[in-house]
């Protein structure tokens, strides 16, 4: 009996539902002690397509925000996560990023790919990569503003389109889905001490870990340091013509 029942765990976390977001959700929160809470979400629209949650029809990162309740809100705490997955089944997972939580930088998805491309030739270890068809999000150890204000001065230019989400923001987590698509692991978490391992996910497209996160249960996963990263992330993203005008110092 209990060989059946780990055959229909295993199978449901395959499929996008209830129990695959929840545990990745308290895999964060309560093994990676990185609080959480749940995005806006998703509403149906005009024919199929999915309009975000919030009030506001031009909505710049759709179902991908915190709404109700704000972002101060985020939990490490597992009665809390279950509530609102409970009641909000579909909700993105939403990282608060910094604090003891992971920062990110983000990019298009065509910047991202070849910057990708530029640290493996480089043979640059990166941390985990979150993947949406738009966007792609580099998770990097936990960063000051001064610290960045720094790294960027350095930079004749920063395009628009490159974002830093330190303390007081947010990226969503896999295996959310959001307004541009479902959000994956493009490079899965590894814990620390963990030789790199490429891509770092199955055929699947998974992460190739035990838990939801992509890592060994209660191993937090390894972070790069920011200043590691931003200065390729910064050219390929210049390189690649990508739109947001740009400046100095972007955060």
């Amino acid at each position: 009996m209990r060989e059946i029942l780990g055959r229909r765990r295993k199978l449901s976390l395959r499929r996008p539902g209830r129990s695959a977001v929840v545990t990745a959700a308290l895999t964060y929160a309560t093994e990676w002690q990185w609080p959480v809470l749940p995005g806006v979400g998703l509403r149906p629209g005009i024919g199929r397509v999915r309009e975000c949650g919030c009030a506001h029809p031009d909505c710049a990162v759709p179902g991908a925000h915190p709404f109700d309740p704000g972002l101060l809100a985020a939990s490490t705490d597992a009665r809390m996560v279950r509530w609102w997955w409970t009641n909000r089944p579909e909700a993105p997972v939403v990282l608060a990023t910094g604090g003891r939580a992971a920062s990110a930088v983000s990019l298009p998805a065509i910047a991202g790919a070849r910057a990708l491309a530029a640290f493996d030739r480089a043979g640059v270890r990166l941390g985990p990569v979150v993947a949406t068809p738009t966007r792609w999000t580099l998770l990097v150890a936990p960063y000051s503003l001064e610290v960045l204000g720094e790294l960027l001065h350095n930079q004749e230019w920063v395009p628009g389109s490159l974002r830093f989400h330190g303390d007081g923001g947010y990226v969503v987590l896999p295996p959310s889905t959001t307004g541009p698509g479902r959000a994956r692991w493009e490079r899965a978490p590894q814990p620390v001490g963990a030789p790199s391992s490429g891509s770092g996910r199955n055929r699947a497209g998974r992460p190739s870990g035990r838990s939801a996160g992509g890592a060994a249960a209660g191993a937090r996963p390894w972070l790069p340091d920011v200043a590691s990263v931003v200065d390729v992330l910064v050219e390929q993203s210049a390189a690649t013509g990508s739109t947001g005008g740009g400046s100095r110092l972007a955060y």
